[in-house]
């Protein structure tokens, strides 16, 4: 098993938990992301090897094409292709490569509004998820106020409850040079809306744990005045602190696998109960598994990176 980054003191086992009570009481899924960059054939072979895994679904957060190369209707086609090759749900976020830097000369000087719009539309057209097998999901669209936000959506597994939030590298869209950024504000109170709603249900059902997924790594160098995280971390802090049980972050963005607990209240106390995962990607088309006991309240999160076999 190759790890390029933990952080140490975790309590943490790199190894999947026998189920041990029940069907009910554990389930295994899958976390990818920052894939396919590179030819199709490894992706399709990552496919193959997830569909040999008795999962209960994968999340992908974003990044579906390199940031290097042309935002087409073909190639977001070519992905959505091999999205309806999984067996069973795929749940897909977005990633700023799809949309928030298609303004660059390199990925054909695209309007990034416009690709956002045309990823809306060839992937989150229903409440489902995508798949051979689908997942009826919660959509933040159902919602007049945030009728837009197709993308944001939400699900339970057992007594752990799901949400996926489009927050993306590139600082969130939050970059004044550019005239797509006019979206940031909106995008940022939905997703704030989103979370805290999430946790809302998971406290009125009485769930064990909660997962949140999104393309950005929300930690990646330290926060600043201009950054596009700061408000959401800080109501990620609120929203954790009050939970008071296990939560797990999926993030992408930086490539590299990490397991760690960036949080922090605004003391600067370490909020334990949130483990954060960063999925490999990039020239790593692995994925991580992630196996869930929900009859253990303290750490029901166990990780297993599954590998393709080439490495960089």
């Amino acid at each position: 098993m190759l790890v390029s980054r933990i952080f140490g003191a975790l309590a943490l086992t790199c190894a999947l938990i026998i189920p041990g009570s029940g069907f009910a009481q554990s389930f295994t899924f899958a976390a990818i992301g920052d894939i396919p960059y590179g030819p199709h054939e490894e992706f399709a072979a990552l496919i193959d090897k997830l569909n040999g895994q008795p999962l209960a679904f994968t999340l992908h957060v974003g990044d579906i094409k390199s940031g290097s190369t042309v935002c087409s209707d073909e190639s977001f086609l070519n992905v959505r292709e091999l999205f309806e090759q999984f067996d069973r749900p795929l749940i897909y976020t977005p990633g700023d490569n799809e949309w928030t830097d298609c303004h660059r000369g390199n990925n054909g000087r695209y309007d990034p509004l416009e690709r956002l719009e045309k990823i809306r539309q060839l992937f989150f057209a229903s409440n489902e998820s995508l798949g051979k097998r689908r997942l009826t999901l919660q959509t933040q669209s159902s919602q007049k106020s945030f009728s837009s936000y197709v993308e944001n959506r939400r699900w339970s597994q057992g007594k752990v409850r799901f949400a996926t939030l489009h927050l993306v590298g590139s600082n969130n869209n939050l970059q004044p040079g550019l005239p797509s950024s006019s979206e940031f504000a909106a995008r940022e109170h939905a997703n704030i809306a989103w979370l805290r709603e999430t946790f809302a249900e998971a406290k009125a059902n009485l769930d064990v744990a909660v997962v949140l997924a999104m393309q950005a790594d929300t930690f990646f160098g330290e926060p600043r005045k201009g950054s596009g995280f700061v408000r959401w971390n800080a109501a990620l802090v609120e929203e954790v602190a009050a939970w008071g049980k296990p939560v797990l972050l999926v993030q992408g963005d930086t490539h590299q696998y990490l397991i760690d607990r960036p949080l922090k209240d605004a003391k600067g106390k370490p909020l334990s109960q949130l483990v954060r995962l960063v999925v490999p990607g990039e020239s790593q088309a692995d994925a991580v598994l992630i196996s869930i006991d929900v009859a253990d309240t303290m750490m029901p999160f166990q990780f297993k990176l599954l590998q393709t076999g080439k490495q960089p």
